[in-house]
């Protein structure tokens, strides 16, 4: 690829809660034109994400939360459905992040999970790369009530669906969100509940 790119510059948009970069470049398309291309880019480093399920009771753990994006741009109530999900932080691992947000949003104190997907998101503007995974949990790993922290103004309700409610959700469009879509089609793929 870096034979078909040339003249590449960056500017900085915005560094706010993340960085938004203007990059031009120089791109040469299969027929040897050269064409001069903008993109915007929005970095916010990368994520992690996890979907808990009781193999036992059939269950799985969700969170609903606030998101200003889909309530701005698509005049919708705001409110999303997710799988457990966090931004990796400097030091941490994917799997760490895991670990840390699982008892942070939903409350339940896991010691391992299992990577089973890498995906970005939204290649065409969004930087982030997302580490899914899965984890089974039972009722003995719950150590509070869970709802996210305070200091990161997070307010999140904590889920208990049974998978089948949780594929309908998907399929009703209760459910939006992409990670949660690929980890759930994951476990129904994988058969990881039955």
């Amino acid at each position: 690829m870096k034979d078909k790119l040339k003249n590449i510059s960056k500017t900085t948009l915005s560094h706010d809660w993340a960085k938004l970069d203007r990059i031009d470049y120089d791109y040469q398309f299969k027929d040897g034109e050269w064409k001069r291309l903008s993109r915007e880019t929005y970095n916010r480093g990368h994520g992690a994400a996890i979907l808990l399920y009781n193999p036992m009771s059939g269950n799985v753990i969700l969170t609903k939360q606030f998101r200003m994006p889909i309530y701005d741009v698509n005049n919708d109530e705001g409110m999303s459905i997710e799988v457990c999900a966090g931004a990796i932080d400097n030091n941490d691992s994917a799997l760490e992040t895991v670990i840390r947000e699982t008892e942070e949003e939903v409350g339940y104190r896991i010691s391992t999970a299992k990577q089973v997907l890498t995906a970005y998101t939204s290649p065409g503007a969004i930087t982030e790369k997302m580490f899914l995974f899965v984890a089974e949990y039972d009722e003995n790993m719950k150590v509070t009530k869970g709802g996210g922290l305070e200091s990161e103004n997070e307010e999140i309700e904590v889920l208990e669906v049974h998978f089948s409610k949780a594929i309908e959700m998907v399929k009703q469009e209760e459910i939006v969100d992409a990670k949660t879509i690929m980890l759930l089609q994951y476990a129904q793929i994988n058969q990881l509940i039955k």
